[in-house]
């Protein structure tokens, strides 16, 4: 395998700034970056940072001179608490500090004069605030690491349905059959490499882009938003990174990918379900278990690895009340429904997308397959250890995606660390023998009745996250605060009923309500 060097030059898209000072983001300095703002002629800093919508919010501060660079950089900024965490903050304790994590320095591709952060959220005594998901997730990843010595990795899949006018009709889409197609019949193909493009340069964590399952040819609704326009369903999934660390980069993606569909008149939206009998926008998420910075999530002879099963384990534990974090708006259980590619019950599988926890291929116990198609590669070439992970399937876009992947975190902690099951006597690796199935489970009735059920309301969710709540307050890692925020905001759904209501409405009326319901949180997060 050829490694790059110090001395290589870069690739075409490595991160500018690791390029420009010669240096891995973790070495960045206050220093390096007042040379770049001198050297570029940048105007300002802007710091951004995630709230409890999910997106990235920002502070454009212009830059007069070096000494005010130079103390923005080392004592960050303070902003109003109670409005980016409306209903979990007191408006007596509102400030807070945002202080710029140097690592996440990026120049904005949308604003060529700025330098841009992520920052994290700090109180008046200089502590991480508790209660914003960004900490809540570090403290869970930093508890978890503490009391197993194993590091959790994950990689997001984004899927998302890009909506533009329709200015052409040649090479049409086909319903449903939009997997991996190419130009000229999928037309946002140069939309999408341009979103990777800039994805890449400023995380260096996507793993591939390509187009989705899903194509409406013109939108029906009532939103003149998005009415008439065609809607390809494209994905783009990351490497897999430290959970933190991903998190941020979801964020991020996200971010990008709205501000280049806005700069190409188009819209990008990650609703759970756009269209009734169209495959929704799901927001899988895979995982791999590390030690000493080696997967251990397999053993020598290829077999998932005891940790690996662990894991699952402890995913089925949780994955109910998960929904909670990964599924937040009604339209999420329009997607969560049979033979839609969608779970609808607790159990893994192998390869099985049927599964709520699949096990995909991992290029276990093979090697340099390039050379079994292409006979004349003799160089040498050593894989960098198993590539193993598992997907949970559950979560859409309409996720939070720092509590997501903290609840899961947690599920991971509680597979290493608690020998109960709330579905039964034993431990992780009971539950999960118990749910390892093979084949669709919609066809087997039998099977479907000792499966455990995913909610079908965020009604539904939020009272098992009341009901569960102690699963994640359990040693400080979710404030109670952030629970309550996420059962109200569940509540206010009033969806509980939604399936048997929309099922007796007249078919004109259904469509209608149906798509009321899944059009009114195109932007939720």
């Amino acid at each position: 395998m050829v490694l790059e060097t110090k001395t290589s030059p870069p690739f075409a898209l490595s991160r500018p700034l690791t390029v420009l000072l010669n240096k891995p983001a973790a070495d960045f300095l206050r220093s390096d970056f007042l040379r770049v703002i001198r050297e570029k002629g940048l105007e300002r800093i802007t710091f951004h940072y995630t709230a409890l919508d999910g997106k990235l919010k920002e502070l454009k501060i212009p830059l007069a001179d070096a000494a005010q660079a130079d103390s923005v950089l080392a004592e960050g900024e303070r902003v109003d608490g109670s409005s980016l965490f409306k209903g979990m903050v007191d408006e007596s304790l509102s400030d807070l500090y945002v202080v710029p994590d140097f690592r996440t320095a990026f120049l904005n591709p949308f604003d060529d004069k700025s330098l841009d952060f992520i920052c994290r959220y700090l109180t008046r005594d200089g502590q991480p605030a508790s209660f914003t998901p960004d900490n809540v997730l570090a403290r869970a990843e930093a508890h978890f690491r503490e009391r197993t010595g194993l590091e959790l990795r994950a990689m997001g899949e984004l899927e998302f349905f890009l909506m533009c006018d329709k200015t052409e009709t040649i090479y049409p889409g086909q319903k449903q059959q939009g997997y991996h197609g190419s130009l000229p019949f999928v037309k946002s193909g140069p939309i999408l490499s341009e979103m990777i493009t800039l994805i890449t340069q400023i995380t260096g964590a996507v793993k591939y882009a390509h187009s989705e399952v899903g194509f409406i040819d013109s939108v029906r609704s009532d939103l003149e938003e998005i009415k008439g326009r065609r809607a390809e369903q494209l994905e783009i999934e990351l490497l897999p990174r430290p959970v933190v660390e991903m998190a941020d980069h979801i964020v991020m993606a996200r971010w990008i990918i709205r501000n280049v569909a806005f700069r190409h008149g188009s819209l990008a939206t990650f609703t759970p379900k756009v269209e009734e009998g169209m495959a929704g926008n799901g927001f899988h998420f895979h995982m791999e278990l590390h030690k000493d910075g080696h997967s251990v999530m397999t053993e020598p002879d290829g077999r998932l690895s005891e940790p690996a099963r662990r894991l699952i384990g402890g995913l089925c534990e949780y994955a109910d009340s998960l929904t909670a974090f990964g599924n937040t708006v009604s339209s999420a259980y329009l997607r969560l429904i049979p033979n839609q590619e969608a779970p609808t019950r607790v159990c893994w599988s192998d390869l099985n997308r049927s599964a709520m926890i699949r096990v995909p291929l991992g290029w276990t116990n093979l090697s340099h397959l390039g050379r079994r198609v292409n006979p004349g590669d003799t160089e040498s070439y050593m894989a960098e250890g198993s590539r193993q992970t598992v997907e949970l399937r559950s979560p859409d876009g309409s996720a939070i995606t720092h509590l997501l992947l903290a609840g899961i975190v947690m599920a991971a902690d509680w597979a290493f660390n608690d020998s109960r099951t709330l579905f039964g006597d034993g431990g992780p690796l009971e539950l999960a023998e118990r749910l390892y199935i093979k084949g669709n489970i919609h066809a087997d009735p039998e099977l479907l009745k000792r499966l455990p059920k995913l909610p079908a309301s965020c009604v539904e969710s939020a009272r098992l996250l009341l009901a569960k709540r102690d699963l994640y307050e359990r040693d400080g890692i979710f404030p109670p605060p952030v629970i309550d925020y996420v059962i109200r905001l569940l509540e206010k759904e009033k969806d509980e009923d939604m399936s048997v209501r929309l099922a007796n409405l007249p078919a004109d009326d259904r469509l209608h309500e149906t798509r009321r319901i899944m059009h009114k949180d195109l932007h939720r997060h």
